[in-house]
């Protein structure tokens, strides 16, 4: 029985869904507005130089069925120590980094109230019941239509915006200078198309998703579902640029660090172009976009914490999924409670911790997809390799240029 088109296609999307969030909906925005298309060089660069590391998931997984996480434990308990450190570290910021985007949006879209506190917590209840109820597979199926829902809104967007704009376009490349446009360019890398550790992410839902068909994931279609996936991100990545350039920059109007405000600064945005009868259409899309973010992050961060406590303590609590997600819960409505007032400084504070902690996952992979680990037939070729090696020293680079000129 082979499987169709639609039903291999699974985790590649999902990894759509956790990366096409902040960093598209806010950095990617924001890099157009304040940058013009300046700053094109740095998201081809970064989607190039993350691709292998990204890549190495889904592939190590349907490889060897297992997790990047089952890997790491074999490179040494060292190893998967420290990941348990720097994700407990980072997973909270990530998760109210998102949550506070989507509350902002959903304040915009439905009213009710502008506590933005409040439609946070109501937004993870309903991520909860959603992963209770349907669980992976309801996950699965949902994110291949609100991609479609997503891409379809963007694209109308900015190719009005091309056909409407008067000004001559200026394609002139910027390498940002002073600590304010360094530490954004940074945050921009750093979630931009994500953050490297959803590369374990991937691995994990790429397990699961051999869970619920018949047949086994095969490795080159699983670099396939992938390769959609990150062509989606950098394709939409580039179409956030371009209405952040065509129309706001040199408008004199910049981004707000409120959330409400630049919710509502976002939502015009597209409606400045395709006109106010498509305020509820764009509304609807951003906000379910930055929704799956919110509960793809719900979903991921608690699997890799509960997988890493099993390997790390060879246990496994009976709802240690469950305590998970309540404690990523509880721990994110605390950050709320006292950052939320201020989104922007919360999503740079996000993006920069993923950025500097990116070597650290881009060296990992790769040394287990090029080990002993993993079969000699299903490891990359000469050319990822090398690419891969590019790679780690642009990531380690960027982050030392970071740190020195902070």
């Amino acid at each position: 029985m082979k499987k169709s088109f639609l039903q291999s296609i699974g985790p590649g999307l999902l990894f759509a869904g956790a990366a096409i969030g902040v960093s598209h909906l806010v950095q990617s925005t924001k890099a157009g507005a304040e940058f013009g298309f300046g700053l094109l060089w740095a998201l081809l660069l970064v989607h190039l130089f993350k691709y292998p590391f990204f890549q190495f998931g889904p592939r190590y997984a349907a490889a060897t069925g297992e997790t990047l996480l089952d890997g790491y434990r074999k490179l040494g308990k060292a190893v998967l120590v420290a990941y348990y450190i720097i994700n407990f570290a980072t997973m909270f910021t990530i998760q109210a980094a998102v949550t506070i985007v989507t509350a902002a949006l959903a304040s915009q879209l439905f009213g009710v109230t502008n506590d933005l506190v409040l439609w946070s917590i109501i937004l993870l209840f309903i991520s909860l019941i959603f992963l209770v109820v349907g669980k992976y597979k309801l996950l699965d199926n949902a994110m291949k239509y609100i991609i479609v829902i997503l891409t379809i809104s963007t694209v109308i967007a900015v190719l009005v915006a091309l056909f409407s704009t008067k000004e001559a376009f200026d394609v002139t490349q910027i390498l940002p200078s002073g600590t304010v446009e360094i530490t954004f360019l940074i945050a921009f890398l750093g979630w931009m198309p994500a953050p490297l550790d959803i590369s374990i992410w991937h691995s994990i839902w790429s397990v699961e998703k051999d869970k619920t068909t018949v047949l086994k994931t095969k490795p080159k279609d699983a670099i396939f579902d992938f390769n959609i996936g990150y062509i989606g991100t950098l394709f939409l990545g580039i179409c956030f640029v371009l209405l952040g350039a065509l129309v706001m920059y040199k408008s004199g109007e910049t981004f707000s660090d409120k959330g409400s405000i630049f919710a509502s600064q976002l939502i015009n945005l597209y409606t400045k172009n395709l006109g106010d009868f498509s305020y509820i259409f764009i509304a609807i899309a951003a906000f379910t976009t930055m929704f799956s973010t919110t509960i793809t992050t719900l979903d991921a961060s608690p699997r890799a914490m509960n997988r890493t406590t099993k390997l790390l303590f060879n246990k496994e609590l009976k709802y240690g999924y469950w305590f998970w997600i309540v404690f990523l819960f509880v721990g994110t409505f605390l950050i709320l409670k006292y950052f939320m007032d201020n989104m922007g400084l919360l999503v740079k504070v996000a993006t920069i911790l993923s950025f500097l902690t990116a070597p650290f996952y881009a060296i990992l992979n790769y040394l287990l997809i090029t080990g002993k680990h993993t079969p000699k037939k299903h490891q990359p070729n000469i050319y990822l390799k090398i690419l891969s090696i590019v790679g780690i020293v642009f990531l380690v680079g960027f982050s030392i240029w970071f740190l020195i000129n902070m």
